[in-house]
């Protein structure tokens, strides 16, 4: 915040850099694609020496030279909880490494302002009942005191930290409307203004890209090193245009539009580049509807997915109750900076893209993956049935920050539910209905326009305010689900979310699909997926009639007549459950946190002291795991419920844990369940493996858990590898993902390709990424008495260093490839060196020469 006596950026010619960018960097901002101009600017307005670094990104831009590393300073953090918890464990950690040498705790604090949002943790327990939300929120609070409190602890010891308590919303959706910052002061004169920044320990961050604001994904060790008001080094990427054409059809929602650019844009590679979008169709697009879009920025696979600044930007804000002069700023700021719309301009953008969206219809997305984009009409032969097979939809869950934040899309699934309700349709008793707005303004719109009686008459209850299904809070299926699936049927989810890996909505649940809320309305009364939703009916009303899609679907009138009627700026949604028992919940007040030996949800990480693992090359290190293409964090570090007969199930049991272990979110901060847990996936398909799940063969034992090989290897002091196919890491920024990947000691993933956020992870961890060719990624002669040496990592001293990669097989067959190292900045060679951020970090705040 700008001290209170100090002077605030007026609009005036010169007010922002744009100037200096312009000098610099030799180019005009609105000949830099607005993502350039937003990293120059950071530049300008972070670095003590911006001269080098602005001439060498504008001549990257200009002429195709490499600039080296960009530094970015973004100037704020959002966290969730489940992704916080383990971030601020590491930073509480920190503080007791600096006092065991003789520094004051408070010598480890957040330089930058850090917003953490409590969303990930309540669970869908009670449904479908008008009590349903109070009771989920007393369940959370109950399961949840012990962590809450640190939270409480955390802001109280660290000075830029806000919590956002439980039972708000999303943490991307109330940044959107509430915290995010716009046209802000430049720290070094407060007169001038330049855009806010932020980096996310959750990938959708983007979701912010649609103000105009610059931000994405980060893991939560980067954001650590932010924290600590060290600047995140970024390898330049290329800055790709997406030209959005067309018309938009009647009846498309914002999920429609969202899944269909996810699936060109997957097509198109777009993999850790700086996505922008333009073109005619924005006039069609609302904010939320960009919001969406960019909210998907992570499963096309960019680094941000960045819209221009126009009058919608600044119609939302407004109705976000931002100030007169907040806008003003704002609108001034963007038309100087270049980052103001324009359709017909010219920059110099590395490629473009179009999509034009008038072949866009409604749809749904899976049973997969969000890129798996199909027409309505085609998911059932999507399905691929088997003779007799069928497809019963378990799950039905409005849901996530992608969809929720978008009022026109709620809107329409409450008017469907009121033309279902007024033909005496009902939702067939296996369906679990659930209705979890992302923030509490989206709610009170519901509630004012009446609608959200009539989807609490087809069992839409508001179960709680958070990500709910969507990050796998299901909860447990009905009962009569439960029959049907001992029957032999495949049970469904349909969501409006954002992801559905495999085992990620539910265990039981295999075949999960994305929506728009209004046909995760239409799927529930229709209770099957089997027929086809766009021409067979619906349902039977009570006179034996046949219900259709267009006999409920509601034109774009009506929804926009609805929602001029109820002003979604207006009131709030009553009260907030849990806020006493949020402010009675005790906490520690200190500066450093009183571990409790015995907690199972609290533990100190052991990273800051352990030591570093030199980087040398391997001779006959052993493939732990060989894997195929498109391996998600998900796989990698589960996000959802714990086997009780797992090594992270028993471990829980034997350390006095009643009752189900929970989720392994719960978890975060227990460094050794989150090791147990790491590929502890049902649906893990690894080829040294008999059959799915988190099991791996071993020359002697045979198959055995993975924790037992890791062991086993670990005990012999062999080092270990894993061996993938492309999009190796896709989904959430887990970091743990990494973690646990190093605690189970493995030294490399020799991969096909990475995404971009788990690649940095594991160099983070200290864990070498190394991209391979297809023919020792996929080796048919792979088995558990197989070696990987690997020469060249001891002597790296440059990006992209090439390795010599070497399988030998048990019959004396070899193979010698050459591999990539994925180091890809000179800071990133600094961290896998000095075996990862960890000693750094503590090394640089624990100095004390």
């Amino acid at each position: 915040m700008t001290p209170v006596n100090s002077p605030s950026p007026a609009p005036g010619k010169g007010f922002s850099l744009a100037s200096e960018v312009a000098q610099l960097s030799g180019l005009e901002p609105n000949r830099m694609p607005r993502a350039a101009y937003l990293l120059a600017e950071n530049i300008a307005a972070f670095s003590s020496e911006p001269e080098d670094a602005l001439g060498a990104l504008g001549a990257w831009l200009a002429e195709g030279t490499n600039p080296g590393e960009l530094p970015f300073h973004p100037t704020r953090i959002l966290m969730q909880d489940t992704a916080g918890v383990a971030a601020l464990a590491d930073l509480a950690a920190l503080r007791d490494a600096a006092r065991r040498r003789g520094l004051p705790a408070e010598s480890v604090d957040s330089a930058i302002p850090i917003d953490l949002v409590i969303d990930h943790s309540v669970h869908v327990e009670r449904s479908g009942t008008s009590d349903a939300m109070a009771y989920n929120m007393a369940a959370e609070m109950a399961r949840n005191a012990e962590r809450y409190g640190f939270f409480k602890w955390a802001e109280d010891a660290f000075s830029n930290l806000t919590v956002v308590p439980p039972g708000q919303g999303i943490c991307h959706q109330i940044n959107l409307e509430q915290l995010a910052s716009i046209a802000v002061p430049l720290p070094r004169d407060p007169s001038r203004a330049i855009c806010g920044t932020v980096i996310g320990t959750d990938s959708h961050t983007t979701m912010v890209n649609a103000l105009g604001i610059l931000g994405w994904g980060v893991g939560g060790m980067e954001a650590e090193v932010a924290a600590l008001a060290q600047p995140l080094m970024l390898a330049a990427q290329p800055m790709t245009r997406v030209v959005l054409e067309g018309r938009r059809q009647p009846g498309v929602a914002a999920a429609d539009l969202a899944l269909a650019v996810t699936r060109a844009l997957r097509e198109a590679g777009v993999v850790s580049e700086f996505v922008e979008f333009g073109g005619p169709a924005l006039d069609a697009l609302s904010l939320p509807d960009r919001a969406a879009i960019a909210n998907m920025c992570p499963e096309y696979g960019a680094f941000c997915g960045l819209f221009p600044v126009d009058e919608t930007t600044l119609a939302y804000l407004a109705q976000m109750n931002r100030s007169a002069r907040d806008l003003a700023l704002y609108e001034a700021y963007a038309r100087e900076t270049g980052l103001w719309r324009n359709d017909g301009e010219t920059r110099l953008w590395h490629r473009e893209v179009g999509i034009d969206i008038s072949g866009v219809g409604l749809s749904m997305a899976g049973p997969r993956r969000p890129h798996e984009q199909r027409a309505l009409a085609e998911v059932p032969a999507a399905l691929a049935p088997k003779p007799g097979e069928t497809f019963p939809v378990a799950i039905a869950a409005i849901t996530s920050c992608t969809n929720t934040a978008n009022p026109e899309s709620m809107i329409a699934a409450g008017l469907i539910a009121r033309a279902a309700r007024a033909r005496g349709l009902r939702v067939p008793d296996h369906v679990k209905t659930s209705l979890a707005p992302g923030s509490r303004r989206i709610a009170a719109l519901l509630e004012a326009s009446g609608l959200q009686a009539d989807l609490d008459a087809l069992g839409f209850h508001i179960v709680g305010f958070g990500c709910t299904t969507c990050v796998g809070n299901s909860g447990e299926l009905l009962p009569q689900a439960e029959r049907l699936r001992a029957a032999g049927a495949t049970l469904c989810s349909v969501l409006s979310g954002n992801r559905n890996f495999e085992g990620r909505i539910h265990p039981q649940i295999e075949s999960n699909w994305l929506t728009s809320p209004a046909l995760v309305v239409v799927a529930a009364l229709a209770g099957s997926l089997e027929r086809d939703l766009s021409t067979g009916p619906i349902g039977r009303a009570p006179d034996g009639t046949n219900v259709f899609l267009k006999d409920i679907w509601p034109d774009d009138t009506q929804v926009a007549a609805m929602l001029r009627e109820a002003d979604i700026a207006s009131g709030t949604f009553g009260g907030t459950p849990g806020a006493t028992d949020w402010e009675e919940l005790a906490f520690p007040s200190a500066p450093l946190f009183p571990w409790d030996t015995d907690s199972l949800y609290l533990q100190p990480p052991p990273f800051f002291e352990q030591p570093a693992v030199p980087l040398t090359d391997l001779s006959e290190a052993r493939v732990l795991l060989a894997l195929g293409d498109n391996v998600t964090t998900d796989h990698i570090s589960p996000v959802g419920r714990i086997d009780p007969n797992s090594p992270a199930g028993r471990y829980i049991h034997e350390a006095g844990g009643s009752g189900q272990p929970g989720s392994y979110g719960a978890y975060r901060a227990n460094h050794t369940v989150m090791t147990l847990g790491t590929f502890a996936h049902p649906h893990l398909s690894n080829r040294l493996a008999a059959g799915p799940g988190p099991w791996t063969a071993v020359a002697g034992p045979g198959q055995v858990d993975i924790v037992t090989a890791s062991e086993h290897y670990r005990a012999q002091d062999v080092p270990t590898v894993i061996l993938a196919g492309a999009r190796y890491g896709m989904g959430s920024a887990r970091d743990w993902a990494a973690k646990g990947t190093r605690m189970l000691g493995v030294r490399a993933v020799l991969a096909v390709g990475f995404e971009r956020i788990h690649r940095a992870n594991l160099i983070g961890a200290g864990v070498m990424p190394i991209e391979v060719p297809e023919a020792l990624a996929f080796h048919p002669d792979l088995f558990p008495e197989s070696t990987i040496s690997i020469g060249g990592l001891s002597d790296m001293n440059r990006i992209h260093q090439p390795v010599r990669v070497s399988l030998t097989t048990p019959g004396g067959r070899a193979l010698t490839v050459e591999g990539r190292c994925r180091i890809d900045t000179p800071t990133e060679l600094a961290w896998i060196r000095a075996g990862g951020v960890f000693a750094l970090a503590r090394d640089r705040v624990c100095n004390t020469d």
